[in-house]
């Protein structure tokens, strides 16, 4: 299966408003967290962080929960999609003592909002663990709005 990724709808709306800001200099801090494999995003009632915690994997074997970061490397326009192009940088989490797992999504939310507004939620397409020892690593991470 291929990997989706959906914004939640209150996303858009932080962002029509200008609570949201990507840019480099003076924007936003965004974190992202991994979910247990019975969750299913429902873009217009998961909003905030609050919202999908009760599904996060638990603190454990190299895990920590809401504490992760997610820095915005680049913003584009792509005019052949027509869409803004929003890339972050890879994310990685070492097991340690213990699986990291199963997930099968994540969770990227801005931690700067005052309700901690979720961005978007990234299905996996299938559950995934790193055993002990090995990297649960999340890569070429694009938002597009």
């Amino acid at each position: 299966m291929a990997v989706t990724t959906t914004l939640s709808n209150h996303f858009r709306y932080m962002l029509a408003t200008k609570k949201i800001d990507f840019t480099a200099s003076t924007g936003d801090a965004f974190k992202i967290i991994l979910m247990n494999t019975t969750f299913a995003f429902d873009k217009d009632s998961h909003a905030t962080l609050a919202g999908v915690t009760a599904s996060q994997l638990a603190t454990n074997y190299g895990y920590t929960q809401d504490n992760k970061a997610c820095v915005v490397a680049s913003i584009t326009e792509d005019d052949t999609n027509d869409v803004a192009r929003v890339v972050f940088s890879d994310v990685t989490w070492t097991a340690s003592g213990g699986a990291i797992g199963p997930s099968g999504a994540a969770i990227i939310y801005d931690d700067t909002t005052s309700d901690d507004t979720v961005v978007c939620c990234i299905d996996f397409g299938a559950d995934g663990t790193a055993p002990d020892g090995f990297n649960f690593q999340i890569t070429d991470i694009v938002v597009d709005i």
